[in-house]
């Protein structure tokens, strides 16, 4: 496997586009168009939130249906979430407004939307962005590029990644973009994330890998506590790598599954560093837990702490705020196991030794503290299991963000 440039145009026969719809920002483009030159078997993952956007509801039915998928339209600004039936009519006016440009399915188009809850989208100006979009439609790695900046919110940096790999002998691309900055929390997925790759493979093969990488990469990532109404991961392969066609687990599944790993892990991390406010990523990594729900658990609890991410801002080696969330997360443990580092760049240091604190120099936590990117690795000494989960630390511009969404 190799990273490669580019994000969702890297793969045979994939293209994108962007426009300006002024759906609810008046200076930036707002809508991203993903098209396969071929019908692609498409796999899916949703928000576990019970309230679900009308385009989850969309994109649901069309992963279930089995049938192929060709297109996905994205618009930002507005979430087309507790709209009722006007909402799912602007599904289907923006998948047949694809349908009328391009000649494919409407019911193979996917549409993702992202921005204000309850708000209703301007189908008129959905329309006419898709028929903009579908005379610009560009294979270049630019067109990838400027379509995951089309779909950012409170995002202050896009999102794209490319990975080359092999399958039956020839080389396969997976490329892919997301966004998300704010109400990023796990339970799949906590963002929007498009997947593209000239890969042959079964539906069944391809939803499996899907439903099994997200676990470990966007599940593990957090930002707020906030579940989203519009969490989205869809995953398009055409074939047109020219593989034999992927039917049985074995090595080729084995590479795509490798590669769908760093493609994954690498978005989620973007857009847990990202968070809104955020001026370093925060990660905890949890080994020799007891079985692996526990390790996800146990570092899933370190990273959504307000108290451990008020902490991490203020670099304060604080080790006792991230000991109690881990002793409130659900997970079973005894105490006088734990050993319990801080880790970045700048060095590691162990603060806390199998029940007892350590006597530390301060100085060198603060040093280690201070780097973009800070860990809390903690070893439970209780199994082999493991897992890593990604936050953001917590600042005043959190607030600042989120108390005038709206406006």
């Amino acid at each position: 496997m190799k990273q490669i440039n580019g994000g969702v145009t890297a793969a045979k026969g994939f293209k994108a586009s962007s426009c300006e719809a002024n759906i609810k920002y008046k200076d930036r483009t707002d809508m991203a168009f993903v098209y396969s030159d071929e019908p692609c078997v498409c796999a899916g993952t949703f928000t576990s939130n019970v309230v679900k956007a009308a385009c989850v509801q969309w994109d649901q039915k069309i992963v279930a249906s089995g049938e192929p998928m060709q297109a996905v339209v994205i618009n930002s600004g507005i979430a087309n979430a507790c709209t009722g039936k006007e909402g799912f009519d602007a599904c289907e006016a923006t998948a047949k407004a694809v349908e009328k440009s391009l000649g494919v399915k409407f019911t193979s188009v996917a549409v993702a939307s992202t921005g204000v809850i309850g708000m209703q989208l301007p189908v008129d100006k959905l329309v006419k962005g898709v028929e903009m979009m579908s005379k610009s439609l560009d294979g270049s790695i630019d067109a990838g590029t400027a379509a995951s900046k089309a779909i950012m919110t409170t995002d202050t940096v896009n999102k794209e990644v490319a990975v080359t790999f092999e399958a039956g002998g020839k080389e396969v691309v997976l490329g892919g973009m997301s966004k998300g900055s704010g109400m990023i929390h796990p339970n799949m997925c906590t963002m929007l994330a498009f997947l593209t790759t000239d890969l042959a493979i079964e539906k069944s093969l391809l939803q499996e890998a899907v439903s099994e990488v997200v676990k470990d990469t966007f599940n593990m990532i957090t930002v707020d506590g906030d579940t989203s109404t519009n969490d989205t991961l869809l995953c398009m392969a055409n074939g047109l790598a020219g593989n034999t066609v992927v039917s049985n687990k074995g090595e080729d599944y084995d590479n795509f599954k490798e590669a769908l790993s760093f493609v994954c892990e690498y978005l989620a991390k973007k857009m847990a560093a990202d968070g809104e406010g955020a001026s370093k990523l925060f990660e905890a990594k949890v080994i020799n837990a007891k079985c692996k729900e526990d390790a996800r658990i146990l570092s899933r609890a370190i990273v959504g702490s307000n108290l451990s991410k008020a902490a991490i801002y203020g670099c304060d080696a604080n080790f006792g705020r991230f000991l109690c969330a881990m002793g409130y997360s659900g997970a079973d443990f005894d105490q006088n196991d734990v050993e319990l580092f801080f880790e970045s760049e700048s060095g590691k240091l162990e603060v806390f030794h199998k029940g007892t604190p350590i006597v530390f120099d301060e100085d060198e936590a603060l040093k280690i503290m201070k780097a973009d990117a800070v860990t809390v690795f903690v070893n439970m000494n209780e199994g082999d299991a493991a897992a890593t989960a990604w936050g953001c630390d917590l600042t005043y511009d959190y607030v600042k963000i989120n108390a005038d969404y709206r406006s």
